[in-house]
């Protein structure tokens, strides 16, 4: 964890706190809700009014603010699935013509084009030391190429 002060004028103060947060994965595709551990980080860094950013270190992982629901997830789950099916014959997926991939590279081109559709990053808003989300939004990491663990950037930026 990482906290820099920036003293802009003697009445404003501007915190900019950095972290990262694990998250483990035990399936291939999975939603994970993650704003417990988000707001948690807030308060930690004394931020009051500002905004935290929250940004996945990978490229077969997805950040996105919606509903916590199970039978969401499953949709969610068969809606990308069915635009970006993991049988597709896809050129990434041809690792024999790869040079510079480990032998354990799996076939993954169909995680790679649904992180790209979701994107790997949200910002939410800090207010009065709080996230300021609606009333069925939670902050998710989606998972396309599990099981395994993921690491988030986080940023909380404002002031006190």
């Amino acid at each position: 964890m990482n906290l820099l002060e920036y003293n802009q004028s003697k009445k404003y103060k501007m915190i900019v706190y950095s972290s990262q947060i694990a998250v483990p994965t035990s399936h291939s595709f999975e939603v994970i809700d993650i704003t417990e551990q988000i707001d948690d980080l807030v308060s930690q860094s004394g931020v009051l009014q500002g905004m935290v950013s929250i940004s996945s270190m990978h490229t077969t992982c997805a950040v996105a603010v919606n509903e916590n629901e199970i039978r969401l997830f499953d949709d969610i789950q068969k809606f990308f699935l069915s635009i970006a099916p993991p049988d597709e014959p896809y050129k990434h997926n041809d690792l024999h013509l790869r040079e510079d991939i480990p032998p354990d590279e799996p076939e993954n081109a169909h995680s790679h084009l649904i992180a790209m559709m979701l994107g790997n990053s949200e910002v939410v808003t800090v207010t009065d030391g709080a996230l300021l989300l609606g009333r069925y939004q939670s902050i998710l990491v989606l998972e396309m190429d599990g099981p395994r663990q993921r690491n988030l950037a986080i940023q909380v930026m404002g002031s006190r």
